[in-house]
Protein backbone atom coordinates (compact mmCIF):
# COMPACT_ATOMS: atom_id res chain seq x y z
CA UNK A 1 0.00 0.00 0.00
CA UNK A 2 2.65 2.30 0.60
CA UNK A 3 4.09 2.09 -2.64
CA UNK A 4 0.87 3.05 -4.12
CA UNK A 5 1.35 6.45 -1.49
CA UNK A 6 4.68 6.61 -3.02
CA UNK A 7 3.82 6.40 -6.40
CA UNK A 8 0.97 8.69 -5.77
CA UNK A 9 3.38 11.71 -4.22
CA UNK A 10 5.94 11.38 -7.26
CA UNK A 11 2.87 11.99 -9.56
CA UNK A 12 2.40 15.48 -7.79
CA UNK A 13 6.13 16.35 -7.62
CA UNK A 14 6.47 15.33 -11.37
CA UNK A 15 3.47 16.16 -13.36
CA UNK A 16 1.50 18.33 -10.73
CA UNK A 17 4.19 20.58 -9.65
CA UNK A 18 2.77 20.60 -6.20
CA UNK A 19 4.64 22.52 -3.54
CA UNK A 20 6.87 21.25 -0.99
CA UNK A 21 4.71 22.00 1.62
CA UNK A 22 1.71 20.50 -0.31
CA UNK A 23 3.88 17.69 -0.83
CA UNK A 24 4.49 17.27 2.86
CA UNK A 25 1.12 17.68 4.20
CA UNK A 26 -0.41 14.89 1.64
CA UNK A 27 2.15 12.38 2.32
CA UNK A 28 1.72 12.78 6.43
CA UNK A 29 -2.47 12.97 5.96
CA UNK A 30 -1.91 9.61 3.39
CA UNK A 31 0.59 8.00 5.62
CA UNK A 32 -2.12 8.99 8.57
CA UNK A 33 -5.23 7.15 6.66
CA UNK A 34 -2.82 3.92 5.52
CA UNK A 35 -1.97 3.22 9.73
CA UNK A 36 -5.95 3.67 10.26
CA UNK A 37 -6.61 0.85 7.54
CA UNK A 38 -3.71 -1.22 9.06
CA UNK A 39 -4.91 -1.12 12.66
CA UNK A 40 -9.10 -0.59 12.02
CA UNK A 41 -10.98 -4.37 12.31
CA UNK A 42 -14.64 -4.11 10.67
CA UNK A 43 -16.99 -5.48 12.04
CA UNK A 44 -17.16 -8.47 9.28
CA UNK A 45 -13.61 -8.46 8.13
CA UNK A 46 -10.15 -7.71 8.92
CA UNK A 47 -7.61 -5.50 8.54
CA UNK A 48 -7.37 -3.42 5.01
CA UNK A 49 -4.37 -4.47 3.35
CA UNK A 50 -5.15 -3.42 -0.01
CA UNK A 51 -6.53 -0.13 -1.62
CA UNK A 52 -9.29 -2.16 -3.68
CA UNK A 53 -10.57 -3.06 0.00
CA UNK A 54 -11.50 0.06 0.97
CA UNK A 55 -14.94 1.30 0.64
CA UNK A 56 -17.34 4.23 1.31
CA UNK A 57 -18.15 2.77 4.50
CA UNK A 58 -14.30 2.39 5.82
CA UNK A 59 -13.55 6.10 4.74
CA UNK A 60 -16.54 7.22 6.69
CA UNK A 61 -15.86 5.40 9.46
CA UNK A 62 -12.38 7.02 8.76
CA UNK A 63 -13.63 10.30 8.94
CA UNK A 64 -15.88 9.69 12.40
CA UNK A 65 -12.36 9.14 13.51
CA UNK A 66 -10.70 11.96 12.26
CA UNK A 67 -13.93 14.13 13.91
CA UNK A 68 -13.52 12.30 17.21
CA UNK A 69 -10.09 14.15 17.58
CA UNK A 70 -11.07 17.03 17.18
CA UNK A 71 -9.14 18.25 14.51
CA UNK A 72 -9.97 22.28 12.59
CA UNK A 73 -11.67 22.71 9.94
CA UNK A 74 -9.01 23.59 7.90
CA UNK A 75 -7.19 20.13 8.81
CA UNK A 76 -9.80 18.12 7.98
CA UNK A 77 -10.45 20.06 4.77
CA UNK A 78 -7.17 19.47 3.61
CA UNK A 79 -6.89 15.51 4.87
CA UNK A 80 -10.46 14.89 3.18
CA UNK A 81 -8.96 16.61 -0.05
CA UNK A 82 -5.54 14.42 0.17
CA UNK A 83 -7.90 11.33 0.04
CA UNK A 84 -9.90 11.92 -2.85
CA UNK A 85 -6.92 13.29 -4.86
CA UNK A 86 -5.58 10.13 -3.99
CA UNK A 87 -8.36 7.96 -4.62
CA UNK A 88 -9.15 9.48 -7.88
CA UNK A 89 -5.37 9.32 -9.32
CA UNK A 90 -5.61 5.16 -8.03
CA UNK A 91 -9.06 4.92 -9.65
CA UNK A 92 -7.44 6.72 -13.28
CA UNK A 93 -4.84 4.58 -13.52
CA UNK A 94 -6.71 1.55 -12.98
CA UNK A 95 -5.64 0.58 -9.66
CA UNK A 96 -8.78 0.20 -7.92
CA UNK A 97 -12.41 -0.22 -9.92
CA UNK A 98 -14.04 1.76 -8.24
CA UNK A 99 -13.40 5.72 -6.33
CA UNK A 100 -14.64 4.79 -2.76
CA UNK A 101 -14.51 8.61 -2.06
CA UNK A 102 -17.00 9.89 -5.11
CA UNK A 103 -19.74 10.45 -2.52
CA UNK A 104 -17.49 12.37 -0.14
CA UNK A 105 -18.26 16.02 0.03
CA UNK A 106 -15.40 18.22 1.22
CA UNK A 107 -16.14 20.20 4.19
CA UNK A 108 -16.49 23.68 3.51
CA UNK A 109 -13.81 26.00 4.69
CA UNK A 110 -13.78 29.39 4.88
CA UNK A 111 -11.53 30.59 2.71
CA UNK A 112 -8.64 33.77 4.09
CA UNK A 113 -7.58 36.10 2.06
CA UNK A 114 -3.77 35.88 1.22
CA UNK A 115 -1.88 38.81 3.49
CA UNK A 116 -0.52 41.74 1.30
CA UNK A 117 0.81 45.05 2.19
CA UNK A 118 0.31 48.01 -0.83
CA UNK A 119 3.42 49.05 -2.94
CA UNK A 120 4.53 51.92 -1.17
CA UNK A 121 4.83 49.38 1.71
CA UNK A 122 6.53 47.00 -0.46
CA UNK A 123 9.20 49.72 -1.40
CA UNK A 124 10.22 50.76 1.55
CA UNK A 125 11.20 47.37 2.60
CA UNK A 126 13.19 46.65 -0.55
CA UNK A 127 14.90 50.14 0.48
CA UNK A 128 15.77 49.42 3.47
CA UNK A 129 18.81 47.26 2.89
CA UNK A 130 20.56 50.31 0.80
CA UNK A 131 21.46 52.48 4.05
CA UNK A 132 23.63 50.13 5.26
CA UNK A 133 26.58 49.50 2.06
CA UNK A 134 28.10 46.27 3.34
CA UNK A 135 28.19 42.58 1.14
CA UNK A 136 25.05 41.42 3.43
CA UNK A 137 23.50 44.42 2.34
CA UNK A 138 23.82 44.01 -1.26
CA UNK A 139 22.58 40.35 -0.96
CA UNK A 140 19.53 41.24 0.86
CA UNK A 141 18.61 43.88 -1.82
CA UNK A 142 18.66 41.19 -4.61
CA UNK A 143 17.17 38.58 -2.18
CA UNK A 144 13.95 40.83 -2.16
CA UNK A 145 14.09 41.97 -5.26
CA UNK A 146 14.27 38.69 -6.97
CA UNK A 147 11.39 37.42 -4.23
CA UNK A 148 9.22 40.06 -5.12
CA UNK A 149 10.02 40.17 -9.17
CA UNK A 150 9.36 36.62 -9.49
CA UNK A 151 6.71 35.71 -6.55
CA UNK A 152 8.70 32.22 -5.97
CA UNK A 153 8.48 30.44 -2.73
CA UNK A 154 10.49 30.58 0.19
CA UNK A 155 12.00 27.05 -0.64
CA UNK A 156 12.60 28.02 -4.31
CA UNK A 157 13.98 31.52 -3.52
CA UNK A 158 16.51 29.57 -1.33
CA UNK A 159 17.32 26.76 -2.88
CA UNK A 160 18.07 28.88 -6.57
CA UNK A 161 21.76 27.67 -7.62
CA UNK A 162 24.09 30.56 -10.00
CA UNK A 163 22.95 28.19 -12.83
CA UNK A 164 19.45 28.97 -12.19
CA UNK A 165 19.58 32.69 -13.44
CA UNK A 166 19.77 33.85 -16.94
CA UNK A 167 20.43 37.57 -16.39
CA UNK A 168 20.46 38.85 -20.19
CA UNK A 169 17.26 37.30 -21.01
CA UNK A 170 16.11 37.69 -17.20
CA UNK A 171 15.07 34.38 -16.42
CA UNK A 172 15.28 32.24 -13.54
CA UNK A 173 14.22 28.53 -13.43
CA UNK A 174 12.54 27.60 -10.05
CA UNK A 175 11.81 24.42 -8.50
CA UNK A 176 14.57 22.20 -6.87
CA UNK A 177 16.89 19.46 -8.22
CA UNK A 178 13.76 16.67 -7.54
CA UNK A 179 10.82 18.66 -9.01
CA UNK A 180 10.02 19.67 -12.64
CA UNK A 181 11.52 23.12 -13.01
CA UNK A 182 9.72 26.44 -14.23
CA UNK A 183 11.11 29.29 -16.13
CA UNK A 184 9.70 32.53 -14.66
CA UNK A 185 10.96 36.19 -16.19
CA UNK A 186 12.61 38.71 -13.61
CA UNK A 187 11.93 42.31 -13.66
CA UNK A 188 14.61 45.03 -14.31
CA UNK A 189 15.17 45.90 -11.09
CA UNK A 190 15.94 42.58 -9.41
CA UNK A 191 18.37 42.14 -12.60
CA UNK A 192 19.83 45.01 -11.81
CA UNK A 193 20.20 43.81 -8.19
CA UNK A 194 21.21 40.69 -8.70
CA UNK A 195 24.14 41.96 -11.02
CA UNK A 196 25.83 43.95 -8.26
CA UNK A 197 25.18 41.27 -5.82
CA UNK A 198 27.05 38.83 -8.29
CA UNK A 199 30.14 41.47 -8.64
CA UNK A 200 30.52 43.27 -5.01
CA UNK A 201 28.40 41.32 -2.77
CA UNK A 202 29.23 37.23 -3.09
CA UNK A 203 32.21 37.10 -3.84
CA UNK A 204 32.80 38.74 -0.13
CA UNK A 205 30.80 36.01 1.20
CA UNK A 206 31.70 33.27 -0.97
CA UNK A 207 34.69 30.77 1.43
CA UNK A 208 34.12 27.60 -0.88
CA UNK A 209 34.76 28.53 -4.42
CA UNK A 210 32.98 25.41 -5.68
CA UNK A 211 29.56 26.55 -3.97
CA UNK A 212 26.50 26.34 -5.93
CA UNK A 213 24.10 28.49 -3.87
CA UNK A 214 23.13 31.42 -5.49
CA UNK A 215 22.48 33.08 -2.01
CA UNK A 216 25.06 32.73 0.82
CA UNK A 217 24.69 33.48 4.62
CA UNK A 218 27.54 35.26 6.44
CA UNK A 219 29.55 31.70 6.63
CA UNK A 220 29.38 31.33 3.10
CA UNK A 221 27.13 28.41 2.94
CA UNK A 222 23.11 28.62 0.94
CA UNK A 223 20.93 30.75 2.91
CA UNK A 224 18.68 28.71 4.73
CA UNK A 225 14.71 29.20 5.01
CA UNK A 226 15.06 30.58 8.74
CA UNK A 227 17.71 33.21 7.60
CA UNK A 228 15.40 34.70 5.02
CA UNK A 229 12.97 34.96 7.57
CA UNK A 230 14.86 36.35 9.94
CA UNK A 231 16.56 39.15 7.35
CA UNK A 232 12.87 39.98 6.33
CA UNK A 233 11.78 40.37 10.19
CA UNK A 234 14.94 42.58 10.65
CA UNK A 235 13.75 45.33 7.63
CA UNK A 236 10.21 45.39 8.51
CA UNK A 237 11.13 46.45 11.93
CA UNK A 238 13.69 48.83 10.50
CA UNK A 239 11.22 50.83 8.30
CA UNK A 240 8.92 50.36 10.70
CA UNK A 241 6.12 48.29 9.54
CA UNK A 242 3.42 47.22 12.00
CA UNK A 243 1.51 44.68 10.60
CA UNK A 244 3.41 41.14 9.78
CA UNK A 245 5.72 40.72 6.87
CA UNK A 246 6.95 37.13 6.02
CA UNK A 247 8.47 35.74 2.52
CA UNK A 248 5.08 34.88 1.70
CA UNK A 249 3.81 38.09 2.47
CA UNK A 250 5.53 39.64 -0.76
CA UNK A 251 5.04 36.25 -2.68
CA UNK A 252 1.25 37.25 -1.85
CA UNK A 253 1.92 41.03 -2.83
CA UNK A 254 3.57 40.13 -6.48
CA UNK A 255 0.70 38.06 -7.02
CA UNK A 256 -2.07 40.57 -6.09
CA UNK A 257 -0.41 43.67 -7.20
CA UNK A 258 0.37 41.71 -10.76
CA UNK A 259 -3.10 40.84 -11.35
CA UNK A 260 -4.48 44.51 -10.24
CA UNK A 261 -2.43 46.08 -12.44
CA UNK A 262 -4.39 43.81 -15.07
CA UNK A 263 -2.09 41.01 -15.75
CA UNK A 264 -2.86 37.55 -17.22
CA UNK A 265 -4.49 34.83 -14.05
CA UNK A 266 -3.10 31.98 -16.35
CA UNK A 267 0.41 34.11 -16.75
CA UNK A 268 0.31 34.45 -13.00
CA UNK A 269 -0.87 31.18 -12.20
CA UNK A 270 2.67 29.88 -13.94
CA UNK A 271 4.78 32.50 -12.34
CA UNK A 272 3.61 31.38 -8.92
CA UNK A 273 3.34 27.65 -10.01
CA UNK A 274 0.06 27.00 -8.85
CA UNK A 275 -1.52 23.37 -9.97
CA UNK A 276 -5.37 25.02 -9.75
CA UNK A 277 -6.18 28.78 -11.18
CA UNK A 278 -8.60 29.12 -8.57
CA UNK A 279 -5.95 29.63 -5.94
CA UNK A 280 -4.58 32.39 -8.35
CA UNK A 281 -7.81 33.96 -8.22
CA UNK A 282 -7.99 34.48 -4.74
CA UNK A 283 -5.54 37.75 -5.36
CA UNK A 284 -7.68 39.47 -7.29
CA UNK A 285 -9.87 39.64 -4.02
CA UNK A 286 -7.04 41.01 -1.69
CA UNK A 287 -6.32 44.53 -0.89
CA UNK A 288 -4.13 46.30 -3.47
CA UNK A 289 -3.91 49.85 -5.16
CA UNK A 290 -5.87 50.47 -8.01
CA UNK A 291 -4.26 49.31 -11.19
CA UNK A 292 -3.08 52.94 -12.36
CA UNK A 293 -1.18 53.24 -9.44
CA UNK A 294 1.03 50.27 -10.34
CA UNK A 295 3.02 48.72 -12.91
CA UNK A 296 2.95 45.69 -14.05
CA UNK A 297 5.84 45.20 -12.00
CA UNK A 298 3.73 46.15 -9.19
CA UNK A 299 6.00 49.05 -7.97
CA UNK A 300 4.50 52.32 -8.17
CA UNK A 301 4.89 54.64 -10.86
CA UNK A 302 7.36 58.03 -10.67
CA UNK A 303 4.93 61.21 -9.56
Amino acid sequence: MQEQIDGFLEYLIVEVDASDNTIAAYRNDLSQLHAFLVAERPPLGNAVERWDQVDGAVIQRYLLELKRRDYAATTVARKVAAIKSFFEHLHRSGAIAQDPTAGIVSPKVKKHMPHTIPPEEVDRLLAAPAKHHTPQSIRDIALMETLYATGVRVTELVNLNLDDIDLYNRLVACGGSNRRNRVVPIFPRAVVALEQYLADGRPHLVVNTGEPALFLNHRGQRLTRQGLWLIIKRYVKEVGIDEPVTPHTLRHSFAAHLLNAGANLREVQERLGHANVSTTHMYRQSPADAPNAITIDGRKQPK
